[in-house]
């Protein structure tokens, strides 16, 4: 059974991003929600932490929201933050990235890759 802050549309599932908008435009990163309620990124279809040379896996809360709809937040240990809402109708992401002193609103489109 997940924890209430993680939601079964994203528990043990990798999510592929890829970003229209944001500090990422252009990129496209794996993010793979562990069922023990961490969650690394990567980039796309490789094992290499897309944060640098070393793997980030801090806790993430992610609640559904409404039918298909999940909102999912992590604070990585860089200090960084990545607040997103994801539509598994339409595939469309929108959200925020924000360090101690940067603020981005953020989006993109996402699949469910595994």
């Amino acid at each position: 059974m997940n924890h209430p802050t993680q939601a079964a549309a994203v528990c043990g599932r990798t999510l592929r991003f890829t970003w229209l908008d944001g500090p990422t435009k252009g990129k496209v990163h794996d993010h793979v929600f562990h069922p023990d309620g961490t969650v690394e990124w990567l980039d796309a279809g490789s094992s290499k932490p897309a944060s640098g040379e070393k793997a980030e896996r801090p806790p993430y809360a992610a609640i559904e929201v409404a039918d298909d709809v999940c909102a999912v937040s992590y604070l990585a240990p860089s200090g960084f933050t990545l607040t997103v809402v994801l539509n598994f109708k339409t595939g469309r992401l929108v959200g925020f990235a924000s360090g101690a002193k940067e603020w981005y609103p953020t989006g993109g489109t996402f699949e469910v890759v595994g």
